[in-house]
């Protein structure tokens, strides 16, 4: 159970990142005025899913504390690297953004950061 929790925590803050970047593109860049800036983070704030986001990182807290009640710390942790790795790709997915050459070195790292982070 102590696993499916970490796996709660990272599905959740990978999609609290893909949502945002979602919402924040369709609202388009942030004003330069403080009441341009006040106004878009309140209609932000406002949006169905944004307050979805913020669910879902309440209920990604609690699954945090229930994994980290189960496993080491040091256990645990690293497979929060995943979530690096996920977001990478559904960005590329979901925004056309570009995965480089870096990009996929770096994630391999990281990867491979799981790897001996959690054989340990």
């Amino acid at each position: 159970m102590a696993w499916v929790c970490v796996a709660t925590t990272i599905g959740l803050t990978v999609y609290g990142q893909i949502v945002v970047k979602w919402q924040v593109s369709r609202q388009g860049a942030l004003p330069t005025t403080l009441q341009g800036k006040v106004e878009f983070f309140v209609h932000l704030l406002l949006n169905p899913w944004v307050i979805s986001v913020l669910a879902a990182a309440f209920v990604a807290a609690l699954s945090w504390m229930a994994a980290v009640s189960k496993l080491p710390l040091s256990t645990a942790y690293p497979f929060v690297g995943m979530s690096f790795v996920l977001v990478l790709l559904l960005s590329g997915v979901f925004f056309d953004e570009p995965i480089t050459v870096p990009k996929a070195l770096g994630v391999g790292l990281i990867v491979a950061g799981i790897i001996v982070g959690s054989a340990l």
